[in-house]
């Protein structure tokens, strides 16, 4: 049974420190509180942010000074040479001396490698060998031969007075015979051995490569001791050829019109071809001819275009483009200022024309325009546009100012 002092105690309250409070409910609320952030950020980059606009956009070019004449059609094509061979020996040999380097130009017959020539030189000597020996043995029937006729002479005169026998004369005259068929033999075979050594002569002027045509090298393909040969033979070990050349002169363009608008190309049609190295640079040139064939897998029949303008800066296989106009261009014709865009690029915005250019990351400026004349599928723009700015096609009518946009060339 408990005392009252016991009881006492037991209603004491006890001031001892507690353990510390727990932080782990502090953690908890913060790891919450970040994820929902986290969850903002990623919604509102999925969702809250404009998408790009995708859209297809082109350059606008400058009209050329005085040499802007009404388009029709624009292409795209390369620089290539009429005229242009790998040049290799016609025999197979060992390479002695090469006599070319890239960008070297060089003129009809010139000397451009040499083989090694010792099996042709020793060749010709023997055919030069054989010659002499044939010309030789006709000689000593030759000798023969003019004895055998006084022999015959003497004993025909002889047996019409009956001082030899008919029969001696007779074996003389078959002597003769005979030797002059050994001296036909001999002068034959004397030609044979002319013709040989003129062959001979021949295979040592095959050891010297000559270039076939002028014109500049643009690939030296072989060095001196390697193998050359006319044929491919020895699989990758054997050369088959020293350089190639190209005629600089035969170069024109070749373009691919697709089929849909070739009707548009004339014969002799005036031609206004651009460099994509050199942008400014406007080349007068006309139609060749337009390839009666179409390309089935691409749509496109190839036309063949002049350069009226050689100049060292046209190489083959460069890239080019070309402008079919209606008329010859006028050299004298005042300066044209502006520049040209596809006419999808105009489109009508607050009662004005205007196009939409593409700037800096992207984001399109709606900017007010002057339209001149129509060139074609291009439409001419007289202020508002510079060169060189990229232009919207076909902007979608909800467009605007500062959106921003996926571009691709067309």
């Amino acid at each position: 049974m408990n005392t009252n002092a016991d009881l006492l105690k037991e209603l004491r309250i006890d001031r001892s420190p507690g353990p510390p409070p727990s932080r782990k409910g502090l953690w908890i609320a913060l790891g919450i509180a970040a994820a929902i952030v986290l969850l903002a950020v990623v919604g509102w980059l999925l969702f809250g942010r404009a998408q790009p606009v995708a859209v297809q956009t082109a350059t606008a070019v400058s009209l050329a000074a005085g040499n802007a004449s009404t388009s029709v059609l624009d292409a795209s094509g390369y620089v290539v040479a009429r005229r242009m061979a790998t040049v290799s020996s016609k025999i197979t040999g060992r390479v002695r001396e090469v006599l070319i380097e890239e960008g070297m130009r060089v003129e009809a017959g010139q000397v451009m490698a040499t083989l090694d020539p010792i099996d042709a030189d020793a060749a010709r000597e023997l055919s030069r060998s054989q010659l002499a020996a044939a010309r030789s043995q006709a000689d000593g029937v030759r000798a023969q031969l003019t004895e055998a006729e006084s022999n015959a002479s003497r004993l025909r005169s002889l047996v019409d007075q009956q001082l030899v026998s008919r029969a001696q004369y007779e074996q003389a005259v078959a002597t003769r015979d005979s030797l002059r068929a050994q001296l036909s033999t001999a002068q034959r075979n004397a030609q044979v051995a002319s013709d040989s050594l003129r062959i001979s002569d021949i295979g040592v002027d095959n050891t010297i490569v000559r270039a076939p045509f002028a014109g500049v090298v643009i690939a030296k393909a072989a060095q001196p001791g390697e193998i050359v040969s006319p044929l491919s033979a020895g699989g990758g070990f054997t050369r088959t050829g020293i350089g190639t050349i190209v005629d600089m002169d035969s170069l024109e363009v070749e373009v691919d019109v697709g089929e849909s608008y070739i009707g548009r190309v004339q014969p002799k049609m005036p031609v206004e071809a651009t460099l994509n190295s050199y942008p400014d640079w406007k080349i007068p040139a006309e139609v060749i001819a337009i390839i009666p064939t179409a390309d089935r897998g691409k749509a496109t029949v190839k036309v063949r275009v002049a350069l009226r303008e050689k100049d060292a800066r046209i190489v083959p296989d460069m890239g080019v483009t070309v402008s079919f106009l209606e008329k010859a261009p006028e050299p004298d014709a005042e300066p044209r200022r502006g520049v040209r865009v596809p006419a999808t690029a105009l489109v009508q915005r607050d009662g004005g024309d205007a196009v939409f250019v593409v700037g800096r990351e992207n984001r399109v400026e709606l900017r007010r325009v002057q339209p001149g004349d129509a060139l074609g599928e291009q439409r001419e723009v007289v202020s508002g546009l510079a060169p060189g700015e990229t232009v919207v096609l076909s902007p979608p009518d909800g467009l605007a100012d500062s959106d921003v946009v996926g571009t691709g060339t067309n």
